[in-house]
């Protein structure tokens, strides 16, 4: 399933600007659509479990540049409460 143009997570949407990153960034976008809608999820809940702008920003370029590395999961987070 998608929503417009990503693959979707298992509980929550992803977010716009989330969305909007992972498109403009081929390589991220890649790994994006090959992990499973569960680590999506984690994703998702990662960045937008921070409370200001500005983490969430920052949550979404590490994301960016951990899923083009490889990482599949967020590393060190106790994960998505929303299972």
């Amino acid at each position: 399933m998608t929503q417009k143009g990503i693959s979707t997570a298992a509980v929550h949407k992803v977010p716009t600007d989330l969305r909007k990153a992972l498109i403009s960034t081929p390589a991220a976008r890649a790994a994006w659509e090959d992990i499973t809608p569960l680590a999506r999820n984690e994703w998702i809940c990662w960045v937008t479990s921070g409370k200001k702008a500005e983490t969430r920003n920052i949550r979404i370029e590490k994301a960016l540049s951990k899923l083009k590395g490889g990482m599949r999961r967020p590393c060190c987070w106790g994960g998505c409460n929303h299972r």
